[in-house]
Parts: structure tokens; sequence; C-alpha cells
């Protein structure tokens, strides 16, 4: 295939690969909304809606590395394909359970279950081959109109699945979601998932690595990888941490300020829009020169607008004015998610050799996956037994001081070995 016609096919797969993903977002998310009010609404009872949050997180955190085994050693468009057909079938299932026996929280379970899975499957390899799909000049556009649908879908489903679900039944909003899910798979059966593999392929007769030997092989690679493990060690303690924040902010809005839930909906859907918009700006702007620097920059900023959080405790606000300071903070928040993530997504794309790239991503996932519920666990803990602004303050401060150590200079210039310790300063602030 000529170099003008690799061009056009990666412009293809840049928009086929966000309209899949817009498509499936959507789906999912609009299909979560709906079994979440009906379990709600079926049994009244948190503890089942909590179950059906653990069916979702549990089977994602034990098969990430069966996932990332599997993306590096199997054809990942066949994964996908597989995966978003399986997702497709268990829908459909669902749907033929409602109309025959009516929907039991057992079959809900199970059909959350299989959708984790599937989920976990497609989204690594999916990830792990964007940098096979599309042209290494435009990975950063590619990164951040990803995000731009999953910011779309996270604003929009709400809206959608709420109007949706006191008009029609739940039966009608599995047939959406199956036909959703029907659209993506076609969508993503199009698309060439080697057309910018690095190097020809190699047909090997030799038996392949075992599970256990090929994730050993992804730790030791890693181990050589220092920026590499700099961004792990990084994330996953910044994902301990932000537990402080996730459990922190509905606590202080909605128990020390007794926020309405129409103005805390709102002020969630601004983090929303925050993602949204800077997602739009990266996918227009050149790719970041220095993103590692970038995503230490904007992590020091996480850390500072986790401590404006704690204002209104200290300095009492009139209602209308805490609205409003909250609406603009969780603007900000989101935005700087998407100036960490972004840049940093595109370095590992580039950084990572694409035969290990299942395997490292599986394991990102997995220990950011486990720390989630035990950081969000913790914090809700501390927040009962300690004033709630101590508690944030010290989650936020612990995260600068995490960035300082995991982020310190010196692992900068590794991850941008053209920095000169001379002009380090200098360059840091012409990002």
């Amino acid at each position: 295939m000529d170099e003008q016609m690799k061009m056009k096919k990666a412009t293809y797969h840049l928009w086929t690969f966000v309209t899949s993903k817009l498509i499936s977002a959507f789906g999912a998310q609009v299909y979560a909304f709906a079994i979440s009010l009906y379990i709600l609404q079926l049994t009244g009872s948190a503890t089942n809606f909590a179950v059906n949050l653990i069916c979702n997180i549990l089977p994602r955190t034990l098969l990430s590395p069966i996932a990332g085994y599997m993306t590096d050693n199997y054809s990942r468009k066949k994964i996908v394909i597989i995966s978003q057909i399986v997702t497709t079938v268990a829908i459909g299932c669902l749907l033929l359970v409602n109309l025959t026996t009516g929907l039991s929280l057992l079959a809900i379970y199970a059909t959350t279950c299989i959708l984790s899975i599937t989920s976990t499957f497609s989204s690594l390899a999916f990830s792990s081959s964007i940098s096979r799909l599309v042209d290494a000049d435009r990975l950063q556009r590619a990164m951040s109109l990803n995000q731009m649908s999953v910011s779309i879908a996270a604003i929009g489903s709400p809206a959608v699945g709420g109007l949706m679900y006191g008009v029609v039944s739940m039966s009608t909003f599995l047939i959406i979601y199956m036909v959703a899910s029907a659209i993506a798979v076609t969508l993503e059966s199009t698309m060439d998932f080697n057309l910018f593999e690095k190097g020809e392929k190699q047909e090997s007769t030799e038996k392949k690595e075992s599970m256990i030997q090929s994730m050993k092989a992804g730790f030791s690679y890693m181990k050589g990888q220092p920026v590499v493990m700099a961004m792990i060690w990084l994330s996953l303690m910044i994902n301990f941490l932000f537990g402080g924040f996730e459990v922190g902010y509905s606590f202080i809005l909605i128990e020390k300020f007794n926020m309405n839930s129409e103005h805390f909906g709102l002020t969630e859907g601004m983090f929303a829009v925050g993602m949204l918009v800077l997602s739009i700006y990266l996918s227009a702007r050149e790719e970041v020169r220095y993103p590692f620097l970038v995503s230490k920059r904007s992590l020091l900023s996480i850390g500072g607008a986790m401590t404006l959080f704690t204002v209104p405790l200290f300095i009492p606000f009139s209602y209308y004015i805490l609205f409003a300071y909250y609406l603009i903070l969780m603007f900000i928040f989101g935005g700087l998610i998407i100036v960490t993530n972004t840049p940093v997504q595109v370095m590992l794309q580039k950084t990572i050799d694409d035969e290990y790239k299942g395997r490292i991503f599986s394991i990102i996932e997995t220990m950011a996956m486990a720390l989630m519920p035990i950081g969000t666990l913790l914090f809700g803990v501390l927040y009962d037994i300690f004033p709630a602004q101590w508690v944030l303050l010290t989650s936020a401060i612990l995260s600068i001081i995490a960035v300082l150590i995991l982020a310190r200079p010196s692992i900068v210039r590794k991850a941008h070995p053209e920095l000169e310790k001379s002009y380090y300063k200098k360059v840091e602030y012409h990002v």
C-alpha cells in the first residue's frame, strides 16, 4: 500500500474509531443508568446497587492480565470484534429474559459481569492498537478524540437515559443498546489493525509463552524502562490518593453544604464539559512537545485544585456563590484530567514496544483498579472520623509530594533527554 493510501486509511480509522467509541460508550452509559434506576426501583436497596458495581469492577480487575496476554499474542482485531459480538449477544439474552420471565437480579448481575469482561478485552486491544491504526503525527489527535467521545457520552447519557426511562420500556432500552453494539462491531470490522505495524510479521512455529512467562516478560520489560515505571507508580499513587477527592467531593457538597440534587448534578456535568473542551483543544493543536513535563505540571495543578475545594469549609460562602465556585472548579478539574492523561497516553503509545503494549496496559489497569476501591474505602472511613477539610487537604498535599518525588527533574530529563540540566527550569515555563 502506497503512502497516500495509508494516510487516507488512517484518516478513515481516526473517524471510524471515534464513531465506534462514541456509539458503544453512549449505549453502555445509557444502559448503566437505566439498570441502576431499575435495581433501585425494584429493590430499594443500596446493597443490591453496590453488588452490581462490584460485578463491573471485579471481573475487570481479575481478567486484565489475561486480556493483556491475549492482546500481545493473538489478533487484536479478532479480540475487539469477538468482544463486541459477545456484548451484543449478552444484551440480546437479557432482552429475551425480560420478554419471557421478566428481569431478575441474577440475570442483571450475570450480564454486568459479561459486559465488564468484554469491555476489558475490547478496550485493551483497542488501546494497544492505536499506534497501528493511525500515523504517529496524529496520535495525540486520536487520543483526544477518544476522550472527547467519552466526555460527550458522559454529558449526554444521564439526560437521555433519564428522559427515556420515564417514557420507554426496559425492552426498548435493551434493543437500542443491542443495535448500537451491532453498529459498532460493523464499523470495527472495516478497520485494518496492522496498517502501521512496525516491521514485518513473523510467522513462528515456536511454542507461545505461557501467560505467567508472558507477564514475567512484561514486568522485566517495565523494569528496563525507568520512565514507564515512573509513570506507572505515579498513576498508582494518584489513583489511590484521588479517592480522597472522589469521596470528599460528594460528602462536602451534599452533607456539609446541603446542595440540592439538581445543582450537584450540574457540578458533575461541568466536570465532563471541562474534559470535552480540553479534548477538543488538544485534538486541534499540534502534539505536545514535552508530554511528561506537561503531565507533571498538570498533576501539580490538580493537587492545587483539590486544596481549593476546601476553601468554603474555612470561609463561608452564600449558596449561589458556593454553587458557582464549585461549577468553575469542576470545569477546571475536568480539563486538567485531560491535560494530564492525553500527553502521557500518547507518550506510552510511542515509548512501549508494540509487542508489550497489551501486557503493560493491563498491568497499569489492574493495579489502578485494585487501588481505587481500597483508597475509596479508606477515605470513606477517614471522612467519618476527621473533619472533611483536613482529610482532603492531606490527600492534596500527599498528591503534590508524590508528583514532586516520582516526577523529579532527573526522571523528566530521562523522558526528554533533549532537556539539558542548565535550562530545565527555563523550558518548564515554555512548554
